[in-house]
């Protein structure tokens, strides 16, 4: 009765099956790899974070270009404080408020944006305190560049002169007529009575939606094994059932039983 297995249709269907199976179980293996890949780096960065804020500052010089390994590490640079931009529709502690930034022009004449703090409720630039005059040393956590869109940061444009969505190089500097350093820095204590703004996750380290991407990726190959085994029985048993019921002449032979009595020997 099984002989119809041996056919060419069910050649093709069991090499797909038996090739389709290992490279589903390959694939949702590799994803959720991939997940717990995320999920060690997530871990190291909440590590590197807590670490580095007890480690002593270095120069910028030495911390740069920022990646995983010195985003977060405490930095100290020396300038001066030049124009002043707020980054709005910022939330800390579930309420919703504004960055100040400023930016500190080094003697290298480059700029660094530095984040003095966060005030509550929307951008204004009469709340946000006036920067301190003169040459100064400030130290804080070195962040990476921001990418509109992603990790709350906001993508909208058309914001009022003077405020910017996102701390990164390629936005800053169309507002101020000299180069910005590919970083910025978050001050440890918030100046002028402000709130300290807290170190963000080093990008591609946390438990963002590209991890969960992975999770539900893993999910979705491990179920198609599952479909593929059912549709592989299903078709069996529907073919079983068509040669059995030729059989016993309650319904006419179609593909199943066509091809079984033409591979058996009554046949020749």
């Amino acid at each position: 009765m099984y002989r119809f297995l041996l056919t060419p249709r069910w050649w093709g269907i069991n090499v797909f099956v038996v090739l389709a199976i290992p490279f589903c179980v390959f694939m949702g293996s590799w994803q959720l790899g991939r997940f717990e890949d995320r999920v060690d780096d997530h871990r190291a960065a909440d590590t590197q974070a807590a670490t580095a804020r007890k480690e002593a500052a270095r120069p910028l010089a030495e911390l740069l270009p920022v990646d995983q390994e010195t985003v977060n590490r405490q930095a100290t640079v020396t300038g001066r404080y030049d124009k002043q931009l707020l980054v709005p529709d910022r939330d800390l502690d579930d309420r919703r408020g504004f960055y100040v930034l400023t930016l500190l022009r080094t003697d290298s004449g480059e700029a660094l944006p530095v984040v003095r703090g966060w005030l509550p409720g929307d951008a204004d630039p009469a709340k946000a305190p006036a920067p301190p005059s003169g040459e100064v040393t400030v130290t804080g956590a070195l962040q990476a560049t921001e990418t509109p869109g992603e990790n709350g940061v906001s993508a909208r444009g058309g914001l009022p002169a003077g405020q910017t969505a996102a701390i990164s190089a390629a936005s800053l500097v169309n507002l101020v007529p000299y180069d910005v350093y590919d970083a910025w820095l978050t001050l440890n204590h918030g100046d002028s009575g402000m709130r300290a703004v807290p170190v963000s996750a080093a990008q591609n380290s946390g438990l963002d939606m590209k991890a969960f991407q992975n999770l539900g990726y893993t999910a979705e190959w491990f179920a198609f094994v599952g479909f593929v085994v059912f549709m592989w029985f299903r078709l069996l048993r529907r073919e079983v059932e068509l040669i059995r019921d030729a059989e016993l002449g309650l319904a006419p032979a179609e593909d199943g039983a066509a091809e079984q009595r033409s591979s058996s020997p009554s046949a020749v």
